[in-house]
């Protein structure tokens, strides 16, 4: 840390900004801060791309009104370890760093343009024939060249957009170093110019970010002198192995975003992102390439970029969000093929239905498109943001990957809300949006405890007259419309729930908050087509989150698009089995579709720990004797009856579920289809018509002796109605 003495054996030097003053040995790295805690969010563009899974693609609100703004924090994502802890990485061998000298130094016919016309230029060096600018793609260093009287340079290295990169030795403090060219013209009174503009990449200082130690001048050149980093880039890593798993490559691009994160803070645009630019090196990265850094404010700056990468408006000037969608366009170039890279998918990504690796990773695809999207407005706002979202799908990806859940708590959403939604063991958890998680309220919501105070108000008309005093009293309050506008749903007045909704949207267009409630309204109202469509927007807009497929489960369950449901459902508890009520949605679904043991799996995914486990087994025992698509086998039964005699249940609760599986039994082998299995005991009694006469009658009986009244006779009356008949 800063003012620790140097290491390094016989210095003296002091540590100051990660870096010894004397010998410019590098500290011991901080852990990674965020420099924003804020998230902002987008509405997608209408995409021609599509889900092939998903029914309709979500779009952007044309004419929205509002002022773009960042939501609530995110600072408890980590990343401070590459991968994030969830995943383990390969770690790269360091080799001799003049082994990375180039062979043969000279530059590809394909990337010889005129810096002036950008006119196509075949010779190595001489006068462009279309504007006549002098040109040299020759290396103007070669080993044995001192620079500044310091720097002995070793060789090419690499030619990049601004010129040659040279590996050089550091003959004062006996280290290598890259150099970095600025510019190459033969006016040495320009290249001091460029020198002193870009002497503010001094002050960058990032365990992430390639150290920048110098700023010198060599003929008619200016150079960049830099920390050499002793790995291998992104592109040559993706270059040997192919596409690389998912999981790697969001943990590669989830890492770099908090050295993007510290650039934005500091008013600087990185510009020109590439696989090229990304060194991994040892069990971290570091981003190398600083040399089209500027400033954000700086209206006459250069502007660079690669076709392929930058974004559609970035000519016109570097932005943070151009910058998010050079990293988007990186991150998938490097877990696909994109064809057409630079021409008819120079701003596009192909539909998820023509590559298999965005039809599987359906949450990095439309993390992707968000990063992509056409309009600055559509895409993650901050490094932040995107890093958030790029963690909870790295989440996802490494939980279905490995089968080991991954959850974690949600910085926008509070918990599954079952649990304080459903009491009773004998009732089954029925599909309702009450279930589903609530977003955080916003702690910077001027009403933010007012409206906490009386959102808790359990009667709902209570509620609705509290909400409305604290939008009285706070006009200009989001969260008070958007909990306002629930509590009217609650109570059916969907008019003025949705007029509510109209006005947070046109006070923030973007506010993902506004489709979230807009879908949890449509299932209060009954229709979840529209809540749907809804819930596709919200997954657009927070791919990285497990609420909104939550939602879309539960949305699909409803209309009856049991696959999507299912596959919704169990993703969302694949990542998180603390989304009890997802698990029991897809125990649900399972059963709709006549997969009596994929329910089971998915119930016993319930954790003994969770206060709905008795639950759990109680549906456990119903999907064993569910006949509606298949007759449940005498085993099936047998085994129902050992769940329910397992459980620690009252007297009651135990006499109706023992009521309800006993009917089950007798009711399909009086009709003939289940066959009689006396060898097996359902409850104590022989599975054959008799004993299941006498074992429904004994516990008619008992439920008799707990009731009154009208109750007590009727189940007397079906006691004598179902036992065995007799010869007197």
């Amino acid at each position: 840390m800063d003012g620790d003495v140097c290491g390094k054996k016989g210095c003296k030097g002091i540590i100051e900004d990660g870096y010894c003053n004397e010998c410019g040995l590098a500290g011991a790295k901080p852990e990674v801060t965020r420099s924003s805690i804020f998230t902002a969010q987008t509405r997608p563009r209408e995409s021609s791309h599509g889900m092939s899974n998903t029914g309709s693609s979500p779009g952007s609100r044309a004419g929205a009104s509002g002022v773009r703004r960042s939501t609530r924090a995110s600072s408890r994502s980590s990343r401070s370890v590459l991968g994030a802890g969830l995943i383990q990485l390969p770690e790269l061998p360091s080799t001799d760093p003049e082994k990375q000298l180039m062979a043969d130094p000279k530059v590809p016919e394909h990337k010889r343009f005129c810096s002036n016309c950008d006119a196509a230029l075949s010779r190595d060096r001489g006068f462009c024939g279309k504007c006549g600018r002098k040109y040299s793609f020759l290396p103007s260093l070669k080993a044995g060249d001192v620079v500044a009287d310091q720097y002995e340079v070793r060789g090419p290295m690499a030619y990049g957009g601004l010129g040659w990169i040279y590996l050089a030795f550091d003959r004062t403090l006996t280290r290598y170093v890259v150099l970095k060219g600025l510019l190459n013209i033969e006016d040495e009174a320009s290249a001091a110019v460029a020198v002193a503009e870009r002497k503010f990449l001094a002050s960058v200082k990032h365990p992430n970010i390639v150290g920048i130690y110098n700023f010198v001048r060599h003929g008619g050149e200016g150079f960049i002198v830099m920390e050499f980093v002793n790995g291998r880039t992104l592109k040559q890593i993706r270059k040997e192995r192919g596409p690389l798993p998912p999981a790697e490559a969001i943990a590669y691009i989830h890492r770099v975003l908090g050295a993007f994160a510290y650039l934005h803070a500091a008013g600087l645009v990185y510009c020109d992102f590439k696989p090229d630019n990304v060194m991994v090196e040892g069990n971290d990265i570091k981003l190398i390439d600083m040399g089209g850094v500027r400033r954000i404010d700086d209206p006459n700056g250069d502007i660079y970029g690669t076709i392929g990468y930058s974004a559609p408006e970035a000519g016109q000037g570097p932005t943070v969000v151009s910058d998010l969608f050079t990293i988007g366009r990186t991150l998938a170039v490097l877990v696909t093929d994109i064809p057409g890279f630079s021409r008819e998918n120079r701003f596009t990504l192909p539909p998820a239905p023509d590559d298999p690796a965005f039809s599987k990773q359906e949450s990095l695809y439309r993390a992707l498109l968000k990063a992509t999207a056409e309009h600055p407005d559509d895409r993650f706002q901050t490094a932040d943001e995107m890093a958030d979202q790029l963690l909870g799908v790295l989440r996802e990806v490494a939980a279905v990957e490995t089968g080991i859940p991954r959850p974690a708590s949600s910085n926008l959403f509070g918990p599954d809300m079952l649990a304080f939604a459903h009491d009773s063991h004998i009732e089954p958890p029925r599909p309702s949006y009450l279930h589903l998680p609530v977003p955080s309220i916003d702690a910077a919501d001027t009403a933010m405890r007012a409206v906490q105070n009386a959102s808790g108000i359990l009667d709902k008309a209570r509620r609705v007259d509290a909400l409305r005093a604290v939008l009285e009293q706070f006009p200009k309050s989001i969260e008070a419309k958007f909990r306002l506008s629930a509590a009217l749903a609650d109570n059916r007045d969907f008019a003025a729930a949705d007029q509510l909704l109209d006005a947070a949207a046109a006070q923030d267009a973007w506010d993902w908050r506004v489709v979230w409630y807009r879908a949890r309204n449509f299932l209060a109202a009954g229709d979840p087509v529209k809540a749907t469509e809804q819930f596709e927007q919200a997954y657009f807009d927070l791919p990285g989150e497990l609420a909104p497929k939550a939602g879309l489960a539960l949305a699909a369950e409803l209309a009856g698009t049991f696959p999507t449901a299912e596959r919704m459902y169990d993703l969302v508890t694949r990542t998180d089995p603390n989304y009890i009520a997802s698990l029991f949605g897809l125990a649900r679904t399972r059963v709709a579709m006549g997969n009596r043991a994929g329910a089971l799996e998915a119930l016993s995914r319930v954790p003994e720990t969770s206060g709905l486990y008795v639950q759990s087994r109680v549906e456990a025992a119903r999907a064993l004797i569910e006949n509606s698509r298949a007759v449940p086998q005498p085993v099936d039964f047998e085994q129902a009856g050992n769940v329910i005699d397992k459980l620690l249940l009252d007297t009651a609760d135990r006499l109706a579920l023992s009521r309800q599986i006993l009917s089950a039994a007798l009711s399909l082998i009086c009709a003939k289809k289940l066959p009689p299995a006396p060898q097996l005991k359902l409850l104590g009694y022989p599975l054959d018509e008799k004993a299941l006469r006498l074992g429904l009658e004994k516990c008619l009986r008992e439920t008799a002796k707990l009731a009154s009244g009208a109750d007590k006779i009727a189940l007397v009356d079906e006691a004598n109605r179902v036992r065995p008949g007799s010869l007197f």
